[in-house]
């Protein structure tokens, strides 16, 4: 958008791209517009690479954008000495060979018309649609004069939101500093540095999430050149001198080609040299490098299916490297992109990286957002139900990066919180239980997954899964991950993994998938403490009536700015939360109500004591057998008890027992779950409204964000025992409930 100068040797501008006379188009542009029944001459090449994408498009927009632009540009000149017109000329080209659709050339023409010219938005609103104007008031500065030194990092935040609500705007930023990058040479070097420092740090990011790949890496190698001049000439040298460097590439594509063509798969298979930057990267990494390093095969091909069968051959007729396989395809990245990756040794054993996709998917590769078209045009003539348009990025991120910029006021903030998010060099994305995906930076956490899924409502998360285990919410999650959180007093529940209290009584507890903050208070990741009984804990200082929310120590988890807005906003609010209280741990506390001394059981033992083992509590129908102890007394367990295998290891004989025709039985239940206030109470009022009577009842202190319960209950029927075990698993907080399995430690 600036008057950026003109370098005359523009030594990494990517090859194959169309090269712009910008003499020619200066003189074209001095002539003034063409006649009414064609183009002007300069915009003809505009013309052509936009009708290559889409033929059927109508130019004349664009020849009047152009007289528009080209009139409130004259006498305006670049730096270098070119009339100004020439840069919008060289945006809206970059734009039209990616495949960029007529309403954003059309803008990208106007973009400097009202920053730069007495052009005023409601003039081009009236000449060309609230589209076009939109687009053109996004990628406009905001003025120095009112702004100051806000005016940079404001202007950052306009354009985002801006692009929030159409992506095509950061498209037209994107093609408009790639321009200027390329043109940066008679700049003064400190203006050159600071320049390319904020494209290292803010764009070329973006353009990274938006899937645009042939502006990032251009972008990428014209900032490494200035940034890191040293290394950027000795790299040149590297390249320069690669014809000795060992194989070449060119005999492996050849035994590509005649492999694909002897399985009759029509493929087209090209070399794709490496960009600067990456051989930087692949000769530090690598050090010596070989002819083969230089560049990736690409193969590509008509259907997804032929994707996988390109593959099966390579592997057949060639000794694949399996660690480098990647299906991008199956599992897309969250900037659009898929392909096939892998790699097979050469001539020498030289490793060969290769590239396998659809002609579609090489588009979307390189032009990502801009290879969409218009996202936001209507299907089959319905636009969306709620008037909003959906964010076309996946999975959302750019609607994510909008809400914390809401929280961020302060202009500095701002600034610093988003290039320190962008400067993640690597997202991962991990599976929702619900069949969603969340795109976070390489090292997040389940805090910010729960933030990135639920927002302010991840305030209430008591703990996650990971894989399908229970995990604490510091755990670091990597690529691939399936993640599901678990919220208080979600009104939805996952489906169980276990059996729903039958005879072995073994089964995963509910976990909610929705929903808002509940009253929660467990040890949170690393977190406060909480009495599960629902009394305050004096040892962490939180009342059941206090709000819930995040502990401090989430601060220390969190890596995406979301979450740490998010967090640091609710302990703001609540700073009674951070006040803790000293007092010695607690202890495990018992309640013990009366014993029953008569076992249901029928022994052919005359006189003897018979008790059911409180290993297993056995309780009918469950299979039992009997063994005789110190005192004549007959202990009964069940017969998948480990007890019993080491009774019969020791040459005790088993006896035989049976069921007597009593129906109340004894049993030992195990709960397992988060704290939470009034998780005890909750509890106790649910066996009670089974019709079981409590016994006894152990609780353990929290560890790990984890409470166990062990009750000993007495039901007037066996039969009610899966009702009351459902009955447990259904309570809040709750992910395991089952029948005591293995003798008490010691």
């Amino acid at each position: 958008m600036s008057a950026e100068a003109t370098s005359p040797g523009a030594r990494s501008r990517r090859r194959g791209r169309t090269s712009i006379d910008l003499r020619r188009l200066g003189k074209a542009a001095l002539l003034g517009p063409a006649s009414r029944d064609r183009l002007p001459d300069a915009i003809g090449h505009v013309a052509d690479a936009h009708r290559a994408h889409h033929p059927d498009a109508d130019l004349l927009v664009l020849g009047k954008a152009y007289v528009l632009a080209e009139m409130s540009h004259r006498g305006q000149f670049r730096k270098s000495g070119e009339p100004y017109i020439t840069h919008p000329l060289a945006v809206t080209l970059i734009l039209a060979e990616l495949g960029a659709e007529t309403t954003t050339l059309t803008a990208s023409l106007l973009h400097d018309t009202v920053e730069d010219t007495d052009v005023t938005l409601d003039q081009v609103r009236a000449e060309f649609g609230d589209e076009v104007c939109y687009l053109v008031d996004g990628v406009t500065k905001l003025e120095k004069v009112d702004y100051g030194a806000a005016a940079e990092p404001e202007t950052f935040r306009k354009m985002l939101v801006a692009t929030g609500n159409d992506v095509r705007v950061m498209s037209i930023k994107l093609a408009d500093r790639l321009h200027n990058m390329r043109t940066l040479g008679v700049m003064r070097p400190e203006k050159q540095e600071r320049i390319a420092k904020v494209t290292h740090d803010v764009l070329i990011p973006l353009a990274e999430r938006l899937g645009v790949q042939a502006l990032k890496t251009e972008l990428e190698d014209l900032v490494f050149a200035i940034l890191q001049p040293e290394e950027y000439e000795r790299t040149r040298t590297v390249i320069a001198d690669r014809a000795g460097a060992g194989p070449s590439l060119d005999l492996v594509a050849e035994d590509v080609r005649r492999t694909v063509r002897e399985a009759d798969i029509t493929a087209e298979v090209v070399i794709r040299p490496r960009h600067f930057l990456s051989v930087h990267r692949a000769r530090l990494k690598r050090g010596e490098m070989r002819g083969t390093d230089f560049g990736r095969l690409l193969v590509l091909v008509g259907e997804d299916a032929d994707c996988y069968a390109v593959l099966g051959e390579l592997h057949t007729c060639f000794t694949p490297v399996i660690s480098e396989f990647k299906d991008f395809i199956a599992a897309p990245k969250y900037n659009l992109y898929q392909s096939l990756h892998t790699a097979v040794a050469g001539p020498g054993g030289a490793v060969v990286e290769v590239l396998i996709r659809t002609h579609q998917m090489h588009k979307v590769a390189e032009a990502g957002v801009v290879a969409l078209g218009n996202p936001y045009a209507p299907v089959d003539g319905a636009e969306p139900a709620d008037g909003e348009r959906a964010d076309p990025t996946r999975p959302g991120w750019l609607s994510r990066l909008l809400e914390w910029q809401e929280s961020a006021t302060d202009p500095d903030t701002f600034w610093t919180t988003l290039r320190a998010d962008l400067a993640q060099d690597r997202e991962i994305s991990v599976f929702l239980a619900d069949g969603g995906m969340l795109g976070l930076p390489a090292g997040a956490t389940c805090v910010d997954a729960a933030y990135a899924q639920y927002g302010d409502g991840a305030h209430g998360c008591i703990g996650a899964r990971v894989n399908g285990r229970l995990a604490t919410l510091s755990t670091v999650l990597v690529d691939g991950d399936t993640v599901q959180l678990l919220l208080a007093h979600s009104p939805a529940q996952e489906p169980r993994n276990g059996r729903d209290g039958d005879g072995d009584g073994s089964g995963t507890g509910k976990a909610g998938s929705t929903g808002g903050p509940g009253d929660v208070e467990g040890t949170h990741g690393g977190g406060r403490g909480q009495d599960p009984q629902g009394m305050a804990d004096p040892a962490h200082g939180r009342h059941q009536d206090t709000a819930p929310g995040p502990s401090p120590e989430w601060l220390d988890h969190a890596r995406t700015p979301a979450a740490r807005i998010a967090i640091a906003g609710w302990l703001a609010a609540n700073p009674e939360s951070l006040k803790v209280a000293e007092a010695p741990p607690r202890t495990p506390g018992a309640v013990t109500a009366g014993r029953r001394g008569v076992a249901n059981v029928v022994v052919d033992v005359p006189e003897a004591t018979v008790r059911l083992a409180g290993c297993c509590t056995p309780v009918p129908p469950d299979a039992v057998t009997g063994f005789t102890v110190r005192g004549g007394a007959v202990t009964v367990h069940r017969a998948e008890c480990p007890a019993v295998g080491r009774m019969t290891a020791l040459g005790r004989p088993p006896l035989t027992v049976r069921w007597g025709d009593e129906a109340e039985c004894r049993v030992t239940l195990y709960a397992e779950s988060f704290g939470r206030p009034r998780l005890l109470a909750d509890l106790t009022e649910a066996i009670a409204t089974a019709g079981a009577a409590i016994v006894s009842a152990n609780v353990e202190p929290p560890s790990e964000q984890r409470v166990r319960h062990t009750y000993t209950l007495q039901l007037p029927d066996a039969a009610g025992l899966p009702g009351l075990m459902r009955a447990m698993r259904d309570v809040p907080g709750v992910f395991d409930v089952r029948r005591a399995q293995h003798e008490p430690a010691p």
